[in-house]
């Protein structure tokens, strides 16, 4: 060892080693106080090249536990993953399973208008006959096809549709009748069931839809036309057959034709991928989704066969736009774009719908009828390329419009005001999610002419009595029954009749002014012992003072005064004095009595100026009231609805009619000579400067102050109507029942084919001639004289002859012996 000193008697010292490279060692001697530095060197050769060895060794090692360790890594992370894409495959085919295995879709429920009826002797108009015809989506062509029908001059050719209804199936048919006259006849059914009553399929005329509003009507594989499903997988997945839910030689293919063209022109998703990306995910355009959309397509394939995915495809796919409703399924498109069943499309027809599913907004027949054609021959020379029709054919189909009519069949709610009504029946025995959801079809009484009829009666006669700049913002409400069954079968909610906001003939309520009196009349000729037609009453002034100091003193409209006047006079010229105090003598509790037997629900004050109509209601709720006078004193619940069955047309509910005797026949019978002497003498009279004189009619006409309330109720032979004019704000008009109401009313009786009020008589009225204003009976050739009913045992026992009446007889009595 080589040692070199720094410095000599170093006590306390200390040696530190230290190691150097090349196995040398150098050695540091300090001392613990401040003295010279002893420093030695040496050399080691144990430490050259056994160090070397070991350090490689040591970087082997090193490496390959790294290695390891990262092979562990790699396979823990690799069994990671493969236990969350299990997970997750679990999860997935858990989302597919209990989804296409529940209830797949929610399919809304179907509202229907009531069956056009063929008969002979129907009532039926040429113009209501196209009318009804478009609403349920024929077309003008051969009468021979179904849904097409043909007319010349008289004659009528009409392709009829079959139609499940709930007392059963009403088969195709082809059928010929003439219109003479307003009614069918001769009718004669070509081809299919004989029958002398035939029934169309009636026309949907809404629905109840979901929150999502996608609508659907659901058909099935076996539904498809002809060349349907071979056009179907032409164009949109060859390969449906053969791949197992993705196709990578369909995308391959795919990528190559639009590398070609520059430009996205043809997808490589299959079928199966387009169902489960409409069915199950978004539309988000990320690769998670195309990464979920390929492993539930593989799992959709592998729990189901291909004709279950087929037919959930038909179902399911998106094809177009009503408002806010989403078209989905080829069933309901049919109807939407053509008017017809699926089944029953044509080659041409199940061409454009194949042509829809690339884009249809982009194809949408009726907006970009080039685009669509195009498309749609397309499709035909596809399918004669692969030998699926024949050229010839492709050639006749090309040749064809597209055939799409100008509007759909049915829309979201033809009728909003009618339609609520019907929900409002139907929350009674329905769960709002079930209506929305089970595809009920629903099957009312709404009847599509008549409707036309009260919805043209409202918009014009109020454009005409708003006047120059309309400064009157009047709004009206009407309803339409059938009198002898009390079916609702035209109801008006507005001025305008598509607008599905605030529902007057259901929701507003207004004093219903004179309308009230006919049942004061009602309760009192149910008496009798103290009243018939013929008794007097006193129309003079008179006040009433209550016990909080009030003072009420009624008056007539016209503000005159009329003595002693007959109780039918007084009822037709509507004498509020006269009315007034035949109730108090009658007792206002008989009277909110009467009201409520016959269909009033909500409590009625019990002042003495509810005799003049104080009290508020609505259209419908006047309607039934009236239709109680109408059907001789049956309490006669409004319909709406006649039956709801289920999806398959299995009957649920049946509504029948349900009526109950509340009032006396013999007096209601009396009530109803008032009624038609107010169209005659009263206050009605002006109602036939539109009816004709032959028509008999009964009504009653009411009024509000300062006009705020306009209102005529009345019947014919076959139907009822109630009709409202006022100001939404409850301002006053310059219109009376007579001048607002009535014009409304007498518009639409004048268009409607109808038969004219003939009462009935009932048992216990017995019709004699009398002089009202000696309280007698006399005879037909006496001045003043009236034919007029009586309750028997109540009629005058007085007899009041005239001059000449003597000779009279005996001329008849001489005439008669040798007749």
């Amino acid at each position: 060892m080589l040692a070199v000193n720094a410095g000599l008697h170093q006590p306390a010292s200390r040696l530190v080693r230290h190691h150097g490279r090349s196995g040398w060692q150098y050695y540091i001697n300090k001392t613990e106080a401040c003295c010279p530095l002893s420093v030695g060197l040496a050399y080691n050769p144990a430490m050259t090249k056994p160090r070397k060895k070991t350090q490689s060794r040591t970087r082997k090692d090193r490496r390959r536990s790294l290695w390891a360790r990262l092979w562990r890594l790699t396979w823990q992370l690799a069994l990671l993953a493969l236990a969350i894409l299990a997970g997750w495959l679990v999860y997935l085919d858990a989302i597919v399973t209990s989804r296409f295995e529940g209830k797949r879709w929610e399919v809304p429920s179907r509202v229907y208008a009531r069956p056009l009826e063929l008969y002979d002797g129907a009532s039926l108009t040429r113009a209501g006959l196209q009318q009804e015809l478009a609403l349920m989506g024929y077309r003008s062509g051969d009468g021979a096809r179904p849904g097409t029908y043909r007319q010349a001059g008289s004659r009528v050719l009409i392709g009829a549709r079959g139609f499940q209804f709930p007392d059963g199936l009403e088969p195709p048919r082809q059928l010929q009748f003439d219109l003479v006259n307003g009614r069918a006849a001769n009718l004669r059914v070509l081809r299919g069931e004989d029958s002398p009553i035939v029934r169309l399929e009636p026309a949907q005329i809404g629905g109840i839809y979901p929150g999502h509003r996608e609508d659907r009507v659901l058909i099935q594989v076996d539904d498809m036309p002809a060349h349907f499903e071979a056009a179907l997988l032409a164009i949109e997945d060859r390969d449906f057959y053969q791949h197992w839910g993705v196709s990578p030689a369909a995308i391959a293919r795919a990528s190559l034709v639009n590398l070609r063209a520059g430009r996205v022109v043809q997808g490589g998703s299959t079928l199966t991928q387009q169902l489960v990306k409409n069915f199950f995910l978004t539309r988000d355009q990320t690769l998670l989704r195309k990464v979920n959309e390929a492993f539930m397509s593989v799992l959709l394939e592998w729990r189901y066969d291909k004709p279950e995915i087929l037919e959930a495809y038909l179902n399911e796919v998106y094809l177009g736009q009503a408002g806010s409703r989403a078209i989905h399924g080829f069933g309901l498109a049919s109807q939407f774009y053509f008017g017809d069943r699926f089944a029953d499309l044509e080659l041409h027809q199940a061409a454009l719908l194949v042509a829809i599913v690339r884009g249809p907004s982009f194809y949408d027949p009726r907006r970009h009828p080039e685009r669509a054609l195009q498309r749609r021959n397309l499709v035909l020379a596809t399918l004669a390329e692969q030998g699926a029709i024949s050229e010839s054919q492709a050639r006749e189909a090309r040749a064809k419009p597209l055939g799409v009519v100008a509007r759909p069949n049915y829309s979201e709610n033809r009728y909003p005001a009618f339609i609520d009504l019907v929900r409002r029946h139907l929350a009674r025995d329905y769960r709002t999610e079930d209506l929305q959801s089970e595809g009920l079809r629903i099957f009312t009484t709404l009847d599509p002419a008549l409707q036309a009829h009260a919805e043209r009666s409202v918009s014009q006669t109020l454009a005409q009595l708003d006047g120059p700049g309309g400064e009157q913002a009047l709004e009206a409400a009407m309803l339409v029954t059938a009198r002898d069954s009390g079916e609702v079968v035209a109801l008006v909610g507005g001025r305008d009749p598509q607008f599905a906001g605030f529902n007057r003939a259901v929701d507003a309520r207004r004093p219903i002014g004179s309308l009230i009196k006919p049942f004061v009349y009602l309760a009192a000729l149910q008496q009798p012992a103290d009243y018939t037609l013929i008794t007097p009453l006193n129309d003079r002034p008179f006040s009433l003072v209550f016990d909080d100091g009030r003072r009420w003193e009624p008056k007539n409209y016209d503000g005159r005064v009329h003595g002693d006047v007959a109780l039918h006079e007084a009822l037709a010229k509507s004498y509020n004095l006269a009315a007034v105090r035949l109730g108090l003598d009658v007792g206002v509790d008989r009277v909110i009595e009467l009201l409520q037997k016959l269909g009033v629900e909500h409590p009625v004050s019990r002042y003495p100026s509810m005799l003049l109509g104080a009290t508020a209601m609505t259209p419908v709720t006047v309607a039934s009231l009236y239709q109680g006078i109408a059907s001789s004193g049956f309490n006669t619940p409004l319909r709406t609805i006649r039956s709801v069955t289920d999806a398959s047309g299995q009957a649920l509910s049946r509504y029948p009619l349900a009526v109950a005797q509340v009032a006396d026949p013999a007096a209601v019978h009396l009530v109803q000579y008032g009624l038609q002497e107010v169209m005659q003498e009263g206050t009605g009279r002006s109602a036939y400067r539109w009816l004709s004189r032959d028509l008999m009619v009964a009504g009653k006409t009411g009024t509000t102050d300062d006009g705020r309330d306009s209102w005529f109720a009345g019947f014919s032979g076959d139907w009822l109507a109630v009709t409202w004019v006022g100001r939404d704000d409850n301002g006053p008009t310059r219109f009376s029942g007579a001048t607002g109401a009535l014009p409304v009313w007498a518009s639409f009786m004048a268009e409607v084919p109808q038969h004219g009020f003939t009462p009935i008589i009932p048992d216990g009225i017995g019709y004699h001639w009398v002089q009202s204003e000696q309280q007698a009976l006399t005879n037909e050739h006496c001045p003043g004289a009236r034919l007029m009913p009586f309750i028997v045992g109540s009629e005058p026992v007085a007899q009041h002859s005239c001059p000449g009446e003597t000779g009279r007889r005996l001329r008849h009595w001489f005439e008669g012996l040798f007749r």
